[in-house]
Formats: structure tokens, sequence, C-alpha cells
């Protein structure tokens, strides 16, 4: 049997237990931007007291924003002016693995599951900061923090709070709260 055998099979059995339906908007009309790693999958929402349709949560590599327009920036404008967010957490991760990325590593991968070079030729500038790649995990965190309270498609009104959570313990670490 196949793993989409398996999703499918238990996407079944899963539809027929559930009961309910959850309202659209989020109930603590929070949105939560963070990674993508696999440690937090069902970890740093209950973490953080949070329950299937209480927050938006938002997740690409390493936290992090590299377009001050792109996808990250419009889902959190959505977030808060069609979905009546009100406050945003930006949670980075301890042991994150956009730290130091090995940028000619994943090129060579890339190549060798014939992603055309030309492709990876027409990221801009440069694959590096194409991926977006980072030294310093909390840095990283303050960066994103700033930039969101910087851009003008996210209302003062809003407060953006950085954290950083442990994958190991499931702890927080206040690093900028958004309240004055």
């Amino acid at each position: 049997m196949s793993l989409l055998d398996d999703v499918l099979s238990h996407n079944e059995r899963f539809v027929s237990e559930r009961q309910g339906r959850i309202k659209r908007a989020p109930q603590k009309k929070v949105a939560v931007f963070t990674c993508m790693d696999t440690r937090l999958v069902d970890f740093l929402e209950p973490a953080m007291g949070i329950q299937r349709g209480d927050a938006m949560v938002i997740k690409n590599a390493g936290s992090a924003v590299l377009d001050p327009n792109g996808g990250v920036i419009r889902s959190l404008t959505v977030a808060i002016h069609a979905l009546g967010c009100d406050e945003l957490f930006v949670i980075g991760h301890l042991d994150c693995g956009m730290v130091d990325l090995d940028v000619e590593q994943v090129e060579a991968d890339m190549l060798k599951r014939g992603v055309p070079a030309e492709a990876i030729g027409a990221l801009k500038p440069d694959l590096a900061e194409w991926f977006g790649g980072f030294r310093d995990v909390y840095a990283n965190v303050r960066r994103v923090t700033q930039l969101l309270r910087d851009n003008p498609l996210i209302t003062k009104d809003v407060p953006v709070h950085g954290m950083m959570f442990d994958p190991a313990t499931g702890g927080l670490e206040m690093l900028e709260a958004g309240y004055p």
C-alpha cells in the first residue's frame, strides 16, 4: 500500500468520526507566523494554548520574510483585514534548518533531481538570497518582527510579538513584545 493510499484510507475514517463545523475567522483573533519545521506540528499550537479554530497559522521555511509584498505579507494582511486578527506572533525556533543552509548542496540536489539549471539561475539575485537562510535564529525573528511592524499593510493597532520556541521542550521565550 502506498503512502497516498494510507492517507486516503485514514482520511475516510477521520471524516466519518468528525462532528460539527468551526467558524472560518479565528476565535482568538490571532495570527501566528512560524516555520514549517515538522517538529512544530501538533506541538507549537498546544504549547501556546491554541486549538483548532483559534488562530491563523502561516508557515514557511525559517519563518523568513523575503519579499515585503509577497505571500507571507499577503496572508497576514488577509488574516488582519478580512478575518479579524488583531494580534500577530512571529515565532522562530531553536535548531532551525535554515541556519547556515548549505545552498551548494541544495543546488546540487535540485540539479540531480532534474531541476533545470536555467530555472535555478532565474532565482534572483542568487540562490542563497532566494532561500533566505540566516546564521542567527534570534536575529531573524527580530528582523521579521520589525519588518512586519514597519509594513504599511499591517496597521499600527496590531501588536506584533517576536518569540523563540524550543522544539525539544515546548518552551517559549519572549524576544519582542508588541505592546507599548
